[in-house]
């Protein structure tokens, strides 16, 4: 992976859950009801809701975000054999407005007064991505928030990737993508995108196809890494 800056970048694209939204911090703000359940539980709803697009996506079963991050938390919940309501709906209406990582106001805001273009791709329904954008102050700071709702398939199918540049107006080549999920990362350089893994969780690389050009902890680096 490079060290030197990624040059000839007019456009970031950010996908949004692990990556701009805290995933963990529905299970985290239920700490009081979950004790110790709670980071089995957001592994768990984490991973069957990522599953359930695959899967919905291959039996050309296409439901919006919303449910299958029900669905998702109905399975986890029930295996780690948490079955009440309250509780989950509780657990949803946090979903709606999850916590921004710390650094990303001051880092979209850099990237904006550096005249970058930015946006949103996500597997979010739009009104789940309207209620996280609004909560964290962001709406301002991006050009377009992308779903995959307009096709009725998930990541990391190329059409998605392919709104981007058709609606920014930039090449493929001159879009910076930004995502947590390695797997998100190889979709999207197969795709064409120049791509940063941002490994929040130090996880090892996918074998598959498409590799990032540079990988960070989080997002304060981007700027830096983009000349800025």
């Amino acid at each position: 992976m490079t060290e030197e800056p990624l040059t000839g970048i007019q456009a970031c694209v950010f996908d949004a859950y692990g990556t701009l939204f805290d995933v963990n911090a529905a299970a985290e703000h239920c700490r009081d009801a979950l004790g110790d359940d709670a980071a089995p539980l957001a592994t768990l709803w984490r991973d069957k809701q990522l599953q359930y697009t695959w899967l919905r996506s291959l039996m050309g079963q296409y439901a919006d975000f919303w449910q299958v991050t029900g669905d998702a938390l109905d399975y986890a919940l029930a295996a780690l054999r948490r079955e009440d309501p309250e509780l989950r709906e509780r657990l949803m209406d946090i979903y709606r407005v999850l916590d921004a990582y710390p650094e990303v106001p001051r880092m979209l805001e850099r990237l904006r007064d550096a005249g970058m273009k930015t946006a949103i791709l996500s597997n979010g329904a739009p009104p789940m991505l309207a209620s996280a954008v609004d909560n964290a102050g962001i709406g301002g700071l991006l050009d377009a928030v992308y779903s995959v709702e307009a096709l009725g398939i998930y990541k990391p199918d190329p059409r998605v990737y392919r709104m981007a540049p058709e609606g920014l107006g930039v090449e493929s080549g001159a879009i910076c993508f930004m995502s947590s999920n390695a797997w998100d990362i190889c979709g999207a350089a197969t795709f064409g995108f120049r791509c940063v893994w941002v490994n929040r969780a130090g996880q090892p690389a996918e074998r598959l196809p498409g590799e990032a050009l540079a990988q960070l902890p989080d997002l304060s680096g981007l700027p830096q890494l983009l000349g800025l």
